[in-house]
């Protein structure tokens, strides 16, 4: 691939959509793109990926950037762990700058529950090979100036984990498909897809019908919707959130982790040469993405317990996105055991970005029928008729 951060495309209007391909990929953002490359890389031919807006307009586009192993749940760390591993690459595998900053992630805990969940997933963590560890109240001041130590308990910090600029990861997975041959069409919707005894038999879009027996949806928070078209129910739904940034200074901030409290889920981290600070400020299930300054009063309130200096923050700019949510808060990953030739990879309630080069990876091997690095069986969208099976991650926000 050529040195560029910005993948050289023909104009929309210039891509014939074809008539057939072996499979058609449902969404352009880090899901979509990440596996086009890898089911390319894997050899697949006549891949065919559409996205109803512009490549990573969705929920790629508007992310906290955050990558991290630093989850409870053994299937969430070894996602995080292998996509960390992709991350720390790419300058040598793509010649892209994805400005990786691996200045860790620092989980407060404020209650005796907290802090026990915490050392448990910790423990769960370092079994897999996760360079994370319990540090004090102190440390925590010491790693992060602006938190306020008495406040706390104890903390888990994870040094290996840090953040990312999602677009120029979408840029870089779209770029590299279309360097292996896969055809690329945003500002294309899927508008039906036909099946006949469960058998995906085609896909019909605003610019025609392409002939496939395979479906892969990616399409976030409008993955419901996809999955009606075929038949398939896939419990996502839309939440609203919503993040603000600081303005750029001259000198700039300290360099802190990327700081969240699991009580209060009050989060900041560098941004440029200002901070990005959030709250998972609680909204009804819907389409709306307008951005308010409503979710500052949680924020302000969080931040006079954990870090004090932060509330009432001057921002220069803000912006609202999708979580695309689950009932459990937990990703959908598989193949539909009824509609032979449907594949999912979607719903995975704000950790999308950091998953998304594993689960490239791992879709791309279970399309093509071979082992891949784990079993992704934890994450079917079945689970959800097995009250037993449902997934209980700690370290979500």
């Amino acid at each position: 691939m050529n040195d560029r951060t910005v993948p050289l495309r023909l104009p929309t209007d210039a891509i014939t959509q074809p008539e057939a391909a072996d499979v058609v990929i449902i969404g352009g953002g880090i899901m979509g793109t990440s596996i086009a490359y890898h089911l390319a890389k894997a050899g697949v031919q006549n891949i065919v990926l559409v996205e109803q807006f512009e490549l990573g307009s969705g929920s790629s586009a508007k992310p906290l950037g955050g990558v991290r192993a630093n989850f409870s749940d053994p299937g969430n760390i070894q996602l995080g762990q292998r996509s960390l591993e992709r991350f720390a690459s790419f300058d040598q595998d793509f010649s892209v700058d994805i400005e990786l900053s691996r200045v860790g992630y620092l989980f407060l805990a404020r209650t005796p529950e907290q802090l026990a969940g915490m050392e448990e997933a910790t423990a769960a963590q370092n079994r897999l090979g996760v360079s994370s560890r319990m540090i004090s109240p102190e440390e925590a001041g010491q790693l992060n100036p602006y938190i306020n130590p008495e406040a706390l308990l104890g903390a888990s910090f994870s040094p290996e984990d840090g953040h990312a600029h999602p677009v120029a990861v979408v840029q870089c997975y779209a770029a590299a498909a279309e360097d292996l041959g896969v055809t690329i069409l945003p500002r294309t919707e899927v508008l039906d897809i036909d099946r006949a005894d469960n058998v995906i038999r085609s896909v019909t879009t605003n610019r025609g019908r392409i002939r496939a027996e395979a479906v892969i949806c990616c399409a976030g928070a409008w993955s419901g919707g996809i999955g009606e078209l075929a038949g398939v129910e896939l419990p996502v739904v839309p939440v609203r959130r919503m993040i603000g940034l600081t303005p750029q200074t001259p000198t700039g901030h300290p360099t802190v982790p990327f700081t969240l409290d699991l009580g209060t889920t009050f989060y900041f981290h560098n941004y440029r040469n200002g901070l990005l600070l959030g709250i998972s400020h609680q909204q009804e299930p819907g389409p709306n993405r307008e951005y308010s300054n409503e979710w500052l009063a949680e924020f302000n309130a969080a931040a006079e317990i954990c870090a004090p200096g932060l509330a009432t923050p001057e921002l220069a700019a803000g912006w609202a996105g999708f979580y695309e949510t689950t009932p459990d808060h937990n990703a959908l990953i598989g193949q539909d055991s009824q509609v032979a030739g449907f594949f999912y990879a979607t719903g995975f309630s704000g950790h999308g970005f950091l998953q998304g080069p594993a689960v490239g990876e791992l879709v791309a091997d279970l399309y093509c029928g071979r082992e891949s690095f784990m079993d992704p069986a934890q994450f079917s969208a079945e689970r959800f008729s097995r009250s037993e099976a449902v997934l209980h991650e700690a370290n979500i926000i």
